[in-house]
């Protein structure tokens, strides 16, 4: 299909694997950033971090996330990728829409398959709209107007873009879509020094609570380390692994990504990583992978094969700190859910996504709801920063 603009026309089609694209293609619009040799403001839809995820078989047939990446061409260049894919579920998306599918097909449709332009298995905001520098506007709206077509053109029931931008859900909102609004939790680098002084922002209480946590997790006996690029070695992938596989377990019924999955990232994204290994006597018991942004540290999975009181929140959120403040990075996203995380110095951040539903008296329904909800997140997001941990003074200087 085409989208009238002035001058060129705009020509949209699908993919169903990278292969279909070069990679210097995909990453001009997905991290222009690069082009001056440094990292992409996050790595997720790079065009090595989604071949990835194809080529392991994390997507693709049998799945549930079936690729449909999208890409606009204007004047014999591609201007504009989105990461799109068939989704004959709701799993590893982590803005939820059950109840919307529950409510659907109680009324009597089909509510999958669904669109979703989306990270799979990635709860960490970035763009999703990629475009070339100077199409942003033409880039996004052909994105926009190309995945509802196909959408309305298939039957489906439903479009989503989840972990967007907010300059993104408002621009969508603008193009008719409808905008949600979540929550996860942050951690903010205030240009500190070192741990100590992130310390000596919090409250008496809390900062001596974290620093008996930190000497309670060194009791497991062993060492901690946090790997990076070449320093990460493929039998580290096979630890991590069985670490991956124990929490999948419990928290998904089976892990999202595949074995595969983590020997393509030792080849193609290990300088990506920050991987935090607990060992002891040289044998890993625990650990926690991370991936690196331009100005965030985006932590992803956990796991261990042994059991010790706060290992888990020194691996994940405190080595993320310390690691984020020796990086010079503004911020550490800690990925979905978890209030716990508040008293450890990470306090909620709004997350957005943009949302089309085919059934126009259902879009009016949910679009109700989003206002509601909007109105309770933003709520709840005043209460529990005024809940944080850190001191009465520095609260207020924020404020």
């Amino acid at each position: 299909m085409t989208d009238q603009s002035p001058g060129d026309s705009i020509a949209v089609s699908l993919l169903t694997s990278l292969d279909q694209i070069a990679p210097r293609d995909w990453d001009a619009c997905a991290c222009p950033e690069t082009a001056d040799g440094g990292r992409p403001m996050d790595p997720f839809t790079t065009w090595r971090f989604l071949k990835a995820l194809e080529e392991s078989g994390s997507v693709g047939r049998g799945t549930g996330w079936e690729p449909r990446y999208m890409t606009a061409e204007r004047g014999g260049e591609i201007v504009a990728v989105a990461p799109l894919y068939a989704k004959s579920h709701s799993q590893g998306e982590y803005i939820f829409d059950h109840s919307w599918a529950h409510a659907y097909e109680n009324a009597g449709g089909d509510y999958y398959p669904k669109l979703q332009i989306a990270v799979p298995f990635t709860p960490a905001t970035g763009r999703r709209f990629l475009t070339r520098p100077g199409h942003e506007a033409v880039g996004m709206s052909a994105l926009v107007q190309g995945a509802v077509q196909v959408a309305a053109n298939n039957g489906l029931s439903s479009l989503h873009a989840t972990f967007c931008t907010e300059a993104e859900a408002i621009a969508g909102e603008e193009m008719g879509l409808m905008r949600r609004v979540t929550q996860q939790f942050h951690w903010e680098n205030h240009g500190f020094a070192d741990f100590e002084a992130f310390l000596a922002s919090l409250s008496s209480r809390k900062r001596k609570n974290i620093r008996k946590e930190r000497a309670r997790a060194q009791d497991f006996g062993g060492e901690i380390r946090t790997l990076t690029g070449d320093a990460i070695a493929p039998h580290h992938w096979d630890a991590f692994w069985r670490f991956y596989q124990d929490t999948g377990a419990r928290k998904w019924g089976s892990p999202y990504l595949t074995r595969a999955f983590f020997d393509i990232a030792q080849e193609s994204l290990r300088d990506d990583i920050a991987l935090v290994l607990c060992e002891r006597d040289g044998t890993p018991v625990a650990g926690a992978l991370n991936f690196i942004g331009r100005e965030a540290l985006f932590g992803r999975y956990w796991g261990c094969i042994e059991d010790h009181p706060c290992l888990h929140f020194e691996a994940c959120y405190y080595r993320a700190i310390d690691f984020a403040i020796a990086s010079g990075l503004a911020r550490v996203e800690a990925g979905a859910q978890g209030e716990h995380k508040l008293a450890r110095g990470y306090l909620p951040k709004p997350t957005h996504s943009l949302h089309w539903i085919a059934d126009a008296g259902f879009a009016r329904a949910v679009k109700r709801y989003l206002v509601e909800e909007r109105n309770a997140v933003g709520e709840e997001i005043e209460i529990l920063t005024a809940y944080g941990p850190f001191r009465k003074d520095l609260r207020e200087e924020q404020e």
